[in-house]
């Protein structure tokens, strides 16, 4: 008989419908490459924490905001943790993965990040803005993101401080993301148009970038993911973090040429050997 393959139970809902990209497009591909190597099942989020312990490593990509299905991701957190259960995103990141109070860490830290605090008591450490960018601490693909003239701010915080987080509305040349399969770059796409954020270009990422980037995923500390660090380029030339996304990144594979989807595929592969291994 031939060796058993590693089994991998791959969490997605192919049904979730996001601005400006296709979720489920990105999954296929990846599924049907993955298959070369690994006995695939593909579940929803739902179902995830019901099916885990009959698979060798879980793997968490397309799902949607966990606010959409709240509960049943905690449960599946729960029952991963019981079985001592391999999950790809490892469950330890502290950033999207856990909300969005790293933004006030990192910010109150002095990293290079949008400006953020939480508190009406603290709007004052925010530098002058015309507009303020108001996010929900749990949220994900925009949903609940509001921005609100200065004059504005206060009253439109009120009933909301402690759930939200406030930071000015940046004037940036373009938005850049950089990708990550575990410690390792992949590839980085940028958005020449800052009024559209999901058409994306091929981006040469500098020395000077990638360090920025690297620092992000360092602090992180995650072994075995795939992280994309989100970034925009700010009026005086450097770049700030604008979010770092540890749990279930969309990768845009579809605005990499062959070569470059190959190699992501390649080493998605020897990551997910490296989880099975560990």
């Amino acid at each position: 008989m031939p060796p058993a393959r590693p089994r991998l139970l791959y969490v997605t809902d192919l049904a979730y419908r996001a601005r400006g990209r296709r979720y489920c497009d990105e999954d296929i591909f990846l599924t049907s490459r993955l298959r070369d190597e690994f006995d695939l099942a593909l579940c929803h989020p739902g179902e995830a924490a019901a099916l885990l312990d009959a698979f060798d490593a879980v793997v968490v990509r397309n799902s949607g905001p966990v606010l959409g299905h709240l509960a049943a991701y905690t449960a599946f957190r729960e029952r991963a943790a019981e079985l001592g259960a391999r999950v790809y995103n490892q469950l330890t990141g502290r950033a999207d993965m856990a909300g969005k109070q790293y933004l006030l860490d990192l910010s109150a830290a002095g990293e290079p990040v949008i400006p953020t605090v939480g508190r009406l008591q603290d709007l004052h450490l925010l530098p002058a803005a015309d507009e303020y960018a108001v996010k929900p601490r749990l949220g994900a693909d925009s949903e609940g993101l509001r921005f609100v003239p200065a004059d504005r701010l206060r009253e439109a915080l009120r009933d909301d401080a402690g759930d939200v987080l406030v930071q000015p509305r940046v004037d940036f040349a373009y938005e850049v993301s950089f990708y990550f399969v575990d410690d390792d770059f992949q590839y980085a796409l940028h958005a020449p148009d800052p009024a559209r954020r999901w058409q994306l270009e091929p981006y040469d990422a500098t020395a000077r970038d990638l360090e920025f980037a690297r620092r992000f995923i360092r602090w992180n500390g995650i072994d075995h993911g795939i992280q994309r660090v989100d970034a925009c380029r700010a009026p005086g030339g450097e770049l700030l973090l604008v979010e770092l996304e540890d749990l279930n990144p969309y990768l845009s594979l579809d605005a990499l040429d062959e070569a470059r989807r190959d190699s992501f595929v390649t080493a998605l592969r020897a990551a997910l050997r490296r989880l099975l291994a560990d």
